[in-house]
């Protein structure tokens, strides 16, 4: 069977449930690839007309916003533990570097860490739970939270399949390009993640080494 023909297959409610449950795991938490799963997922409705991107666009908004929401209350109810919890279970994300490093987006910019953060892959496994435990107000909590999701979930979904759509001839010709790119999107956002955790992990050295460095003595006069 030709994979184009395979992918017209594929059931366009399992794509949305896919979409949202990746995402809301991710929003909630547990490290996954939510933003490659919604690219691959868009460019697949670009070439799928089974599909509907405005469902999908949907699910992506209600996974991000229902996520972030019950990790919200999950590090309200587990307070500090959890993030210690955390960082055992998943060193590479919840390492206590990128922990420090999210508390001091919070501390910076507030309900709008919730909001900025859902562009950030780091973040984004961040902002509910430790929202959560910082106790942010639930309501200023949301209205970053839904606000993040429609622009984050529903912004990458117009841009994609607009995008898709531009390339469709190239796409019914080689059904195989949207699988292709989606990969290499996948390995660009891996380099960038690990690119951006190295940088915090080195801001985060140097502030430390700034806090408890001492002034030098100075000489007393003759």
């Amino acid at each position: 069977m030709h994979i184009e023909e395979w992918l017209e297959t594929v059931p366009a409610v399992s794509v949305y449930l896919l979409v949202g449950l990746v995402i809301g795991l991710e929003s909630l938490g547990i490290p996954l690839p939510g933003e490659i799963v919604l690219v691959s997922a868009t460019l697949l409705a670009a070439s799928q007309d089974h599909i509907n991107p405005y469902v999908l666009g949907a699910s992506a908004i209600a996974g991000a916003v229902i996520g972030d929401s019950i990790g919200y209350l999950i590090g309200r109810k587990g307070g500090q533990p959890l993030l210690t919890w955390l960082g055992r279970k998943f060193p590479k994300h919840f390492s206590a570097d990128h922990v420090a490093t999210a508390e001091r987006s919070f501390q910076k910019w507030g309900m709008w860490a919730v909001f900025v953060g859902r562009f950030i892959a780091l973040l984004r496994i961040f902002a509910g739970p430790l929202a959560g435990v910082l106790r942010m107000p639930y309501w200023k909590f949301l209205i970053a939270n839904v606000l993040g999701g429609i622009v984050w979930a529903g912004g990458t979904t117009a841009v994609i399949y607009s995008l898709g759509k531009v390339a469709e001839d190239w796409l019914k010709r080689f059904s195989w390009l949207g699988l292709v790119l989606a990969l290499l999107f996948g390995l660009g956002s891996m380099l960038v993640m690990k690119w951006r955790s190295k940088k915090a992990k080195s801001a985060a050295a140097a502030a430390a080494g700034t806090e408890t460095a001492e002034p030098e003595p100075v000489p007393a006069g003759d």
